[in-house]
């Protein structure tokens, strides 16, 4: 009895190019973001802020991304849904 080798990866390799073409990378999102450089303080000030104006649960609202930068300034993205429906 001979082992299969493993399968033929074109179809695969079409359907792919075949979706890149048809969403390209470059789509606009659906949410809203915005980046800042802030001290550590007015960071989780203006991320508070961010929650308490678009809750999480009506607008997914959360911290996308954040580093630490020259001493105590955090930069980082809020990201959230444009409404709540």
């Amino acid at each position: 009895m001979k082992i299969p080798g493993p399968p033929p990866l074109d179809g695969l390799r079409n359907r792919i190019f075949r979706h890149r073409q048809e969403h390209p990378t470059g789509r606009k999102s659906d949410f809203v973001r915005e980046t800042f450089c802030l001290s550590r303080p007015d960071a989780r000030a203006k991320a508070r802020e961010w929650f308490d104006e678009f809750p999480k649960a009506a607008y997914w609202t959360e911290v996308e991304s954040w580093r630490q930068i020259e001493g105590d300034r955090i930069e980082f993205t809020m990201r959230r849904l444009p409404s709540a429906d």
